[in-house]
């Protein structure tokens, strides 16, 4: 995939006279291109919802698809905010990552049931987060961080493991 930023300028007319607008990227992916603007959905203003709208037109004809990205999730953002807090290095004198990671060999299962396995069940909850900020350990970013979340080896330790 290659990702051009601002890849052109739009020029057309409206009611109000000539406008123009430079799209934020073109994606070019092995498949169809992605056209796409970003903008926070509080500064999105009607004249930028003509703009879009323009753009869009302007990906239609190309046999590009269209999109505008207004903003994460806000569960993913207080999703990252929790595992940044395992960011510094946990001593382990348990060996509490090993239970987890052992453990997670088994197959994709809930946090609960997860940290539920190994002999400290609150002090693996730190351990684990940790493990997920670094990428030992998978969740998908959908929701909030619960008992119910699947965890999941990383996709390098499964390859080294046997699966994802």
């Amino acid at each position: 995939m290659e990702a051009l930023a601002q890849p052109f300028r739009l020029r057309f007319q409206t009611v109000n006279g000539s406008v123009e607008h430079t799209p934020d990227y073109l994606l070019l992916t092995d498949g169809t291109p992605w056209l796409i603007d970003v903008r926070p959905a509080k500064r999105v203003a009607p004249e930028d919802e003509v703009k879009f709208a323009a753009a869009a037109e302007v990906a239609l004809a190309a046999g590009w698809n269209y999109a505008v990205v207004s903003g994460w999730h806000d569960q993913a953002v207080g999703l990252i905010d929790t595992f940044s807090a395992g960011r510094r290095h946990l001593t382990d004198p348990l060996q509490l990552q090993e239970q987890l990671l052992l453990a997670a060999e088994d197959g994709p299962q809930p946090f609960g049931a997860l940290v539920g396995r190994c002999s400290l069940e609150a002090v693996a909850r730190a351990h684990a987060v940790h493990l997920l900020w670094h990428r030992r350990l998978g969740v998908r970013i959908s929701g909030p961080l619960t008992d119910a979340s699947t965890i999941r080896l990383s996709p390098v330790l499964s390859a080294v493991t046997g699966g994802w």
